[in-house]
């Protein structure tokens, strides 16, 4: 069937009027190409916004204390109380599933400003006491030095991490930090490393002005005794956060004496529970993409059957010859399948040859465009299922935009075809 004289009756028929089918094939070339583009559309706003949660371990929360809104145990409504360092292993023997959890203090930011300086170089930055893990939870990259470790905890030394921004200002270009003293609120700390941190939800900048000193130095050089600002806790990768949230939040409030019924008492953010939305809603809009470009594609095959059935009214004459000569309905049908296969196959492969090229075009706009220009849209593309799934559709489109033109073929009455005008 696949013969030379085949593919010559195929080009033959389809360039019979070839710009009938031009507009016919476009139908296809376009289903596909808009299903090519709104995919990598909606890849390129996917990427842009996870960029935005940076390297952040998505499966944690965050937790804090507000206040309290009912009386309980004859304790007043309105009253504030803080977190204790010994909620940490009380969280940690009472929920199982966890895998690390942080407690946090800070100065500057939302806390109020806070003054380091150095020689005559001084800038107002943020401040956080943490442990160890606090890097495994929210990863920055060091460029020189270390993080903080345990025995900077247990010996509760006075040593500092600080960002690419902080040292921009408080260092001279090429000056070696490491080493050296930095003041922060009139206690002197060592620099022992420094960073870089991707940028979330566009604070790339303030992202790099941070300072991070140990948990245990810092509240003993600012006074907070065993207070704990907030907590960043997150679940063993076989867990769930938000189905550990109330246990967390319930052992809280047992410690600190609020009652069971309080919904106000401790504010937190579920940050699992905000990507599995964000991760809901790409899913969604995949499957519109292929909805919408599927709709357009079905018209295009719409478009081909319709212009089969043309041809083949119009080489009825033909049709009736090859069957008194003997063609079987099989070399009848195949004809006329091939036909719409590869009209299909050759609209539909340029809608994904031009689909990419545009692709490409955009990344390469991207790649062009000025370090730290935050956007919601990165990277668009789309996979090599997405390739094979298309040929897919293109083989069974074809097939179907063919068989009732091909069926139509081989139920007309060879004596009737011959006589047809």
């Amino acid at each position: 069937m696949l013969n030379r004289d085949s593919w010559n009756e195929i080009l033959e028929a389809l360039t019979a009027n070839w710009f009938r089918t031009l507009l016919t094939a476009f139908g296809v070339f376009w289903g596909i190409f808009i299903l090519v583009i709104l995919l990598a559309a909606g890849k390129g706003l996917e990427n842009g916004v996870k960029q935005g949660f940076g390297d952040i371990a998505t499966n944690t929360m965050f937790m804090w204390t507000q206040t309290v809104s009912k009386p309980y145990k004859g304790l007043p409504k309105g009253r504030r109380y803080d977190f204790k360092i010994g909620d940490v292993p009380s969280i940690r023997g009472e929920v199982p599933g966890l895998l690390y959890i942080s407690p946090r203090n800070q100065l500057g930011g939302f806390r109020g400003s806070n003054n380091v300086v150095r020689g005559l170089n001084t800038g107002a930055f943020n401040v956080y006491g943490d442990y160890p893990e606090i890097i495994k939870q929210d990863p920055i990259n060091i460029t020189s030095g270390r993080f903080i470790n345990y025995g900077d905890i247990d010996n509760k030394r006075k040593v500092a991490v600080i960002g690419s921004g902080v040292q921009k200002e408080l260092f001279s270009e090429g000056e070696e930090p490491i080493g050296e003293y930095i003041k922060i609120q009139g206690v002197n700390f060592m620099v022992i490393g420094t960073y870089s941190k991707k940028s979330n939800n566009g604070d790339g900048e303030e992202g790099q002005k941070e300072i991070y000193v140990p948990f245990t130095s810092f509240s003993q050089a600012f006074n907070y005794g065993e207070r704990v600002g907030w907590m960043a806790i997150t679940a063993q990768d076989d867990q769930s956060i938000t189905n550990l949230k109330d246990d967390i939040i319930e052992v809280v409030k047992t410690n600190h004496s609020i009652h069971p019924d309080d919904n106000r008492a401790v504010g937190s953010f579920d940050l699992f529970a905000e990507f599995s939305k964000i991760n809901g809603l790409f899913v969604a809009l995949k499957g519109v993409a292929y909805f919408v470009g599927t709709l357009i594609l079905l018209s295009g095959i719409i478009g081909i059957s319709n212009i089969m059935l043309i041809v083949v009214k119009e080489r009825t004459n033909e049709i009736g010859i090859r069957r008194a000569l003997g063609a079987s309905p099989w070399a009848v049908r195949g004809q006329i399948l091939l036909e719409s296969i590869f009209l299909t196959i050759i609209s539909g492969m340029t809608g994904i040859a031009v689909s990419t090229g545009i692709i490409f075009l955009i990344n390469k706009m991207l790649d062009g465009a000025p370090p730290g220009n935050d956007t919601m849209f990165a990277n668009p593309s789309v996979d090599l299922s997405v390739v094979f799934i298309a040929l897919i559709i293109l083989v069974t489109s074809g097939l179907l935009a063919g068989l009732i033109p091909a069926q139509v073929a081989i139920k007309t009455k060879p004596i009737d075809a011959l006589r047809s005008e």
